[in-house]
């Protein structure tokens, strides 16, 4: 069952980048992201997760301070509009999630799981704020390259479990803690099938789960479908299978139709459960 106990929650993407994979450019106004906000929010979003820097496989790296001028103001915007909303910033620089944590984020999404800038581990330790570790190899010049594994989830989680003591031993408290396997991140498309079958392995450390498979590449190779907003069907079928393994949370582009798809299969799998309220 979910982690959390009480259902599986939604979190809504929102890239403020114009080189994200499949919507980079398409919030470039500060009105934009906000209607967008109110928008996933009126779907049933229960987080939204802003990002200023792309990770997508050979994304430019654009430094601490663009990265904060893209997140900061639309941060403030949708919290002045929505000060009741849960917000996310996701970013693997320490700067930037402090000064995230400081104009009003509630959590941290930390895709170099404080490998890339391990003093983001002092940040989320000093803040208290739930923290999202999750797994990735390299860089976003590098990963596709370092995806060799033997036994890609007992690796995977080898490699959480040894970024998780980093982060306890930082100060962060085990509490804060919400693994992400990273899919899509040093992992081809077979690896990611692997993750996804076997998943109920890594909850199985008590960790809360965020599982992010909205419009990625390997549901493009499995679908041969080229075009990633086309992916919305094979993104709600391996949510699914992510909340029958246990999955808390699941970050996604598509709303509406992952929120219907979350409470169908929470109804299906897990009947005891109430509606998403955890975070």
């Amino acid at each position: 069952m979910p982690v959390s106990g009480v259902g599986t929650l939604v979190m809504g993407i929102l890239n403020l980048t114009p080189d994200s994979f499949s919507d980079g450019g398409r919030l470039q106004s500060l009105e934009g992201a906000v209607r967008t906000a109110r928008r996933m929010l009126a779907q049933g979003a229960d987080l939204l997760d802003l990002g200023g820097q792309s990770t997508r496989p050979g994304a430019d790296d654009i430094g601490a301070e663009r990265e904060i001028g893209r997140v900061l103001p639309v941060l403030q915007a949708i919290r002045a509009a929505h000060p009741e909303a849960v917000l996310s910033v996701d970013t693997f620089r320490a700067p930037v999630a402090e000064a995230a944590l400081a104009a009003g984020a509630d959590w941290i999404n930390d895709v170099g799981g404080g490998r890339r800038d391990p003093e983001i581990l002092k940040v989320v330790a000093a803040a208290g704020c739930p923290y999202v570790l999750m797994h990735s190899r390299g860089d976003s010049r590098s990963m596709d390259d370092l995806a060799v594994y033997g036994d890609v989830v007992q690796e995977v989680r080898q490699e959480l479990l040894v970024a998780t003591e980093r982060a306890l031993a930082a100060g962060v408290k085990a509490a804060q803690v919400i693994w992400d396997p990273g899919l899509g991140f040093a992992k081809t498309t077979e690896q990611n099938l692997e993750l996804l079958r076997r998943l109920s392995e890594l909850a199985g450390d008590g960790f809360p789960l965020l599982v992010g498979p909205s419009r990625k590449r390997f549901i493009g190779a499995v679908l041969e479908e080229p075009r990633p907003r086309a992916r919305l069907w094979g993104t709600a079928a391996v949510c699914g299978q992510a909340i029958a393994a246990g999955a808390a949370i699941l970050r996604v582009h598509d709303v509406g139709p992952v929120v219907q798809t979350a409470r169908m299969v929470d109804a299906l799998c897990w009947p005891q459960q109430a509606a998403p309220a955890w975070g």
